[in-house]
């Protein structure tokens, strides 16, 4: 007896395939995706319901998860149940019956085709390829303006930006150098790689390669909506780049900045320690408001890089720097030019901006650093600086295990990455073990 795995992997294989129905009872409900509401580390499925041949009634069955969890991005996860769901409802449409032995449509669909259904399928492809004709297609325009109506509801403010602003560049560039290309439909996988190395010859790989993934992104919206039959630019590869990385302070420069900074500009210097002692990025310290400080619990809530929202405590070397709270309107902003707590109204990144060539003007030109050194660099001075602390009286495990806990990593293969990639983690001493034997 075949199960749904079996029948469902076979068929996915020609998942792209033209389908046709068999004239069968619907006793079934059409196949849904969970998502978790886009939750990653939550498990993503198909579920349907099925007659039950006992009571007559609609039954909800075991859910079908597939290879759907391994892919670690939303589009690709999305994409896979997609195509699980098209093939799932082709199946129960061809007779498929959880509650029933399903041999014999596992070796139907492993045999050829009779002429009868062979003529019934390409039939059925004629007339779908009259309606499609018959159908207008969308226009460039229409078309990524409904990839990004779909993407507004499902991506914060800071991602939808970046969507519209990349997509406005590339729909410039389509009008001036490919001004006949009107329709969706007539875009291709060469006119994109096209506009794809304008921008590296522009700028980088990296941002090269945020191009793609962010058009990729709207066009699979398109696939799944049926407007284009395929995301093409899902084969157009992504180039290899040298991540951009600040460097960490030795100890020696972090004390001097921060003896410096004391007396120069205190206020920049706490927005600095919010960095270096309760390890936010700067557009998270550039987000916070009064309110996000629980004063009672000396906790602070704000919004991460890996979660929707994230608690932390504030420990006593920063909470020891900080004014009264308590006279402060909650709604106001934590940092602003002039002061600690007040009114600033701009969008977070013009204030991570703003705080970012402050730092250049007082901190980075005086003393002479170069561009690998910047905000983030506390990030990475004062992490290290724990680990270290940390795994000189516990196992380098139980270390990460608790430093986890503190910079908010979501999990340890990411944590042990990012010490891997600021060079936290150093062997101790080595010299014994290249000495020979007669030394």
């Amino acid at each position: 007896m075949f199960n749904l795995n079996e029948l469902l992997t076979f068929e996915s294989e020609n998942a792209y395939e033209s389908a046709y129905d068999l004239p069968v009872r619907r006793n079934f409900s059409n196949p849904k995706i969970y998502s978790a509401n886009g939750d990653l580390k939550k498990r993503w499925y198909l579920y349907f319901s099925y007659r039950d041949p006992k009571s007559g009634k609609l039954k909800r069955v075991t859910p079908f998860y597939g290879n759907a969890n391994k892919y670690k991005t939303k589009e690709e996860r999305l994409s896979v149940l997609v195509t699980y769901r098209k093939v799932l409802l082709r199946l129960l449409k061809q007779g498929y019956n959880p509650y029933a032995d399903n041999t014999e449509l596992y070796l139907k669909l492993q045999s050829k085709e009779t002429d009868k259904e062979s003529q019934g399928l390409e039939q059925e492809q004629n007339i779908i390829t009259k309606a499609v004709e018959e159908t207008p297609a969308m226009t460039l325009q229409e078309a990524f303006d409904f990839g990004l109506k779909q993407k507004e509801k499902i991506v914060n403010t800071t991602t939808k930006r970046s969507y519209d602003n990349r997509v406005k560049l590339f729909l410039e560039w389509m009008a001036e150098n490919h001004a006949d290309i009107k329709t969706i439909d007539t875009l291709n996988k060469q006119l994109v790689s096209g506009f794809l190395n304008v921008i590296l010859e522009r700028t980088s790989a990296r941002n090269r390669n945020n191009y793609r993934t962010d058009l990729s992104s709207i066009m699979q919206v398109l696939e799944d909506n049926d407007i284009i039959e395929s995301n093409f630019i899902k084969k157009i590869p992504v180039l290899k780049s040298i991540p951009e990385r600040n460097k960490t302070y030795t100890t020696q420069a972090q004390e001097e900045i921060f003896e410096y900074l004391e007396k120069n500009d205190p206020l920049l210097l706490l927005y600095i320690k919010f960095i270096s002692y309760n390890f936010l990025r700067p557009i998270e310290v550039s987000r916070l408001t009064v309110g996000d400080i629980n004063v009672k619990d000396r906790t602070i809530q704000f919004k991460a890089k890996n979660s929707p929202l994230k608690t932390k405590i504030i420990p006593e070397i920063l909470w020891g720097e900080l004014p009264d709270l308590s006279k402060l309107n909650k709604e106001w902003v934590l940092f602003t030019p002039q002061e600690f707590g007040g009114v600033w109204e701009t969008r977070e990144e013009n204030r991570r901006d703003y705080f970012s060539k402050r730092f250049k003007k007082v901190v980075k030109d005086p003393f002479g650093l170069s561009e690998d050194y910047g905000l983030y660099s506390f990030r990475h001075t004062f992490i290290t600086k724990l680990y270290r602390a940390m795994v000189k009286d516990s196992s380098p495990h139980a270390a990460k295990s608790q430093l986890m806990q503190i910079t908010g990593h979501s999990s340890m293969e990411a944590l042990e990455k990012y010490l891997r990639d600021i060079d936290a983690e150093l062997p101790a001493d080595y010299s014994e073990m290249l000495k020979t034997t007669h030394e």
